[in-house]
């Protein structure tokens, strides 16, 4: 089977085709932090073109979030559409899951805690088992209790916030250790997660933990004619 995976959730755009049959992936990623909607297609259009084209791919992938708005809403649409055209599979992929699948992989009796800055002293925050059952479900909470909830053992650090993290923790006492801060997941991650995927579970939807920070001005708004 082969994955067509795209993320545009935080600071990156990212298109990766994973072949399941041989293990071969082609992928590229582009750091930025705007810009995801104009980088995305042409992005995706060179590493499928580079792994034998649209007519071999079978399911597409795309982070879900937690992430920007407007990052969700580009590759979510982007997906679909792909999927769509191509009459396959499409499924949403969680980007906490992602983050931490790799460190989870290794296989090392550890657990993994993932954070992606939420700002305002918030995090995105969940807390995986070394068998990568979620401990703590996903959500937007303050640092200072994602800190607490990390208990007494050693705890691996991934994702943007994780040096946040890392300093919290330490400051209350908890061990841990930083083994990945990349402003976002891997996107080969994003496509192997794609192929152990149920569609009918894991539906291309945006995974909001928090409202949004713009909100409509209520107070001197100008009449409706």
């Amino acid at each position: 089977m082969r994955i067509l995976a795209i993320d545009t959730a935080l600071e990156a755009c990212s298109a990766s085709v994973f072949d399941s049959d041989d293990g071969a992936i082609v992928s590229q990623t582009l750091p930025m932090a705007r810009g995801q909607a104009e980088a995305l297609i042409p992005l995706v259009r060179d590493v499928v073109e580079r792994s034998g084209g649209f007519a071999l791919i079978d399911r597409v992938a795309t982070t879900v979030g937690p992430g920007s708005f407007t990052g969700l809403r580009v590759a979510i649409s982007a997906a679909r559409a792909f999927a769509l055209s191509l009459r396959v599979p499409c499924v949403g992929i969680s980007t906490l899951a992602a983050i931490a699948a790799p460190h989870i992989d290794e296989n090392d009796g550890q657990h993994v805690a993932v954070a992606i800055d939420a700002r305002h002293g918030h995090v995105y925050f969940e807390l995986f088992s070394n068998r990568g059952r979620s401990i703590v479900e996903a959500g937007c909470i303050p640092l200072r209790e994602a800190a607490r909830v990390l208990g007494p053992a050693t705890v691996k650090m991934a994702g943007p916030a994780a040096p946040l993290l890392f300093e919290e923790a330490k400051a209350a006492g908890t061990a841990g250790q930083i083994v990945d801060a990349s402003p976002a997941p891997d996107i080969d991650w994003v496509a192997r997660l794609g192929l152990l995927a149920d569609p009918a579970d894991s539906p291309p939807r945006p995974t909001y933990l928090k409202p949004a920070d713009a909100t409509p001005q209520q107070n001197g708004q100008i009449a409706r004619l």
